[in-house]
């Protein structure tokens, strides 16, 4: 316990005395010089470098063996795959991204395998370095049937096969995790919700979605579909039927991002733009919230209550600390948009959480994987080594 103490103070802070691993840790200088051997001596910590400028000798410092174990995560989109390597004290070491379109007839096997190898040759490592990779994808794999559900618009990755040819391929513990609730576990260990044990983070970029930490805990529920709210149903569209095989429901037709580009011609906005859905809507949000104009003003407001809409639903079931809006389709509003959902949300719902804009901005999804990845090698390689 006092070794893993002192692993995690030096993940925390960096380089480390003798003396102050001992005062943080509340050891005795002998036992802590034993203990700092000990992890020496199973590669976990290095010396490097003394103190200085301070009354008295040098005093040799100490931190974690960056190279002792190397964690990866993918964030798979219809579009691309996107692959990081991280080393054990969680700087990424290598990344790779694989365009995906037009290559449906491929196995999503071959495709990860690709996207893996891609970051680690980046790394300058092989698959065999690599402890666990945590995968994050639209939707949520059935704990009771391996298949994935709630994601019909990702090709190639429906198969009931597919974990098992996974296993096959690759030489690591693979884990598979909804992508948003992967966006949560970097807010809540790197971004906006740190330390927080109770809040929601509604996601809205390719796809609407949420994911709900109670207790501290991602909630998952029965099939793995807990937060799959863009199937929720709301006031101000009409009801969907159907929704997996249409692969949306009322909230998604509220406020998801590719209805976005409509609501804007329909409220008189003059230059909506060209391209993919999520780009598009992210450049409205972006001008709207810029810009004093009538048009805009009514589309962000409208926007506002859409989101509001939905989120006062969860908020009367959950009654959250906080509600952290991410995904570019939102982040791109920027406080004028968190504003108008907040005074929104407080006309619609009876408890008024807090809610804030997320600050992992960089890859969050792939930044949770890491997160998850890096968690479980830590605990594997921090426990098992000495």
């Amino acid at each position: 316990m006092n070794d893993r103490a002192a692993l995690d103070l030096l993940l925390a802070h960096g380089p480390l005395s003798r003396t102050k691993i001992g005062k943080l840790t509340g050891l005795s200088k002998p036992t802590a010089s034993q203990l700092l051997a000990r992890l020496e001596t199973a590669g976990l910590v290095v010396a490097t470098g003394t103190t200085e400028g301070r009354p008295g000798p040098n005093a040799q410092l100490y931190e974690v063996n960056a190279r002792a174990a190397f964690a990866a995560g993918l964030d798979v989109t219809p579009l691309r795959i996107r692959a990081a390597v991280a080393d054990i004290a969680g700087k990424t070491v290598g990344e790779f991204e694989l365009p995906t379109p037009g290559r449906r007839t491929e196995s999503a096997v071959a495709r990860v395998a690709e996207a893996l190898d891609g970051a680690v040759k980046a790394a300058g490592l092989t698959r065999d370095d690599v402890h666990r990779l945590v995968i994050g994808t639209p939707g949520a794999f059935d704990p009771s049937t391996g298949r994935l559900r709630y994601a019909s618009h990702l090709p190639g990755w429906h198969s009931p096969a597919l974990l098992d040819e996974l296993a096959a391929e690759l030489p690591m513990p693979v884990e598979y995790e909804n992508d948003v609730n992967l966006v949560a576990v970097a807010e809540q260990r790197l971004g906006a919700a740190r330390g927080l044990a109770d809040f929601v983070l509604l996601w809205n970029e390719e796809g609407l979605g949420a994911a709900l930490v109670i207790g501290g805990r991602l909630h998952r529920g029965f099939t793995g579909g807990a937060g799959e709210v863009g199937f929720l149903p709301v006031p101000g569209t009409p009801l969907v039927r159907q929704v997996t095989k249409t692969n949306s429901g009322g909230f998604q037709e509220l406020a998801g991002a590719q209805v976005l580009p409509r609501l804007a011609r329909k409220l008189g906005v003059a230059d909506v733009g060209q391209g993919h859905y999520a780009e598009v809507a992210c450049a409205l949000v972006a001008r709207a919230a810029e810009s004093d104009s009538g048009p805009y003003r009514a589309f962000l407001d409208e926007y506002a209550t859409g989101l509001a809409t939905g989120l006062a639903s969860m908020v009367a079931m959950l009654d959250p600390e906080l509600v952290v809006l991410s995904g570019e389709a939102i982040t791109a509003g920027g406080e004028p948009l968190r504003a108008r959902v907040q005074a929104e949300l407080a006309e619609l719902a009876a408890s008024r959480p807090r809610l804030v804009i997320g600050s992992v901005r960089e890859h969050p999804v792939l930044r949770g994987a890491l997160e998850n990845a890096l968690a479980a090698t830590r605990d594997e390689v921090f426990n098992t080594s000495r």
